[in-house]
């Protein structure tokens, strides 16, 4: 199955039993909807309900982005695979404080466990980090000691800005980055944060959907009208591994630099030109294989999140012991 990312502007509409995208110009792309898996909208596009429900009967989700790169929100399809008492089950664990709590603090263990991954692979090549790491690890010591999520919250706040802190030492250029901001991105390592991110929400977004879990009931982030929140909760344990490596692949390989930065006041966003070098470079690191011990073989790391969500829906539905991915590398 593939992904199609289209930048061109024009009209998507359905032609016989496919998808065409025609530009302006008359030049238009025909998508093998056979092997779509998803489609992501970085241009001014418009479309109609026959498309629409054409893809919906497809099963193939559509995200957009707006003229920034920044992600806005899905087209997502009816669900296919519904589960009653995997849904009863995900509420369940919600209501109850003790099993929130306790997938919430999984959530951040995975999380915090693969960002010091990240600092002990740099520090092995001379970076020094032995500050950043122990006071992480110390703060990990104490994810297991908190007794409500808003506790736990604070530290994986702490954790992150720990961590965000330590970044200077691993980028080889000088670049400008002390601190995570979201609303602008006032510089291109944060508007690189928020773009990859945003696709990450997107691609455990569409793992979610061939699963029968139920995006909206989360744990570690509080559910909310207008977003699926258990993305969220899920992209936390695979941003370090694939987003904080490819920022750090990116900068530390000059692939991606300042120029390719659009700026407005304190406002930095992604050229088109640096759009699609970065999402070309995720869609290769996604189809990247590392080993999956339990299953004794080679898996990519888009099908790593689809595992992900399976044993979340094992130990929600069977009482499995939950542990979330860390990377071993």
């Amino acid at each position: 199955m593939e992904d199609y990312y289209l930048f061109s502007s024009g009209e998507l509409e359905r032609k016989d039993n496919t998808v065409r995208l025609t530009r302006s110009d008359g030049k238009y792309k025909d998508l093998k909807i056979e092997v779509t898996r998803d489609i992501y909208l970085f241009g001014e596009v418009s479309t109609n309900t026959k498309c629409l429900n054409y893809l919906a009967q497809m099963k193939i989700p559509v995200h957009f982005f707006n003229y920034y790169g920044f992600y806005t929100g899905s087209f997502y399809p009816k669900e296919q695979n519904v589960s009653g008492t995997l849904l009863i089950q995900q509420v369940q664990a919600y209501t109850d404080p003790k099993r929130r709590l306790y997938y919430a603090k999984k959530f951040v263990l995975g999380a915090a466990k693969n960002l010091l991954r990240n600092l002990k692979y740099y520090q092995r090549r001379g970076r020094n980090l032995d500050d950043s790491i122990k006071e992480i690890t110390s703060l990990i010591r104490q994810i297991d000691q908190v007794h409500d999520v808003e506790e736990l919250m604070g530290i994986e706040g702490t954790i992150h800005r720990r961590y965000y802190a330590s970044w200077q030492s691993v980028f080889i250029p000088d670049v400008d980055f002390s601190k995570r901001v979201r609303r602008p991105p006032d510089n291109m390592v944060n508007t690189l944060i928020s773009f990859l991110n945003g696709l990450m929400y997107t691609t455990c977004l569409s793992e979610i959907y061939v699963t029968q879990l139920n995006p909206t009931i989360s744990y570690l982030h509080s559910p909310m009208d207008r977003r699926f929140s258990l993305c969220l909760d899920i992209s936390e344990i695979f941003k370090p591994m694939i987003v904080d490596r490819l920022i750090f692949s990116l900068i530390n390989k000059n692939m991606i630099s300042e120029e390719d930065f659009n700026k407005e006041s304190n406002y930095w966003y992604l050229s088109e030109k640096s759009k699609r070098v970065i999402v070309s470079e995720y869609d290769k690191y996604m189809k990247q294989k590392v080993r999956y011990k339990t299953l004794h073989r080679d898996v990519s790391y888009r099908h790593l999140i689809r595992l992900e969500c399976y044993k979340l829906v094992r130990s929600l539905v069977e009482g499995e012991t939950y542990e979330p991915y860390v990377m071993g590398w």
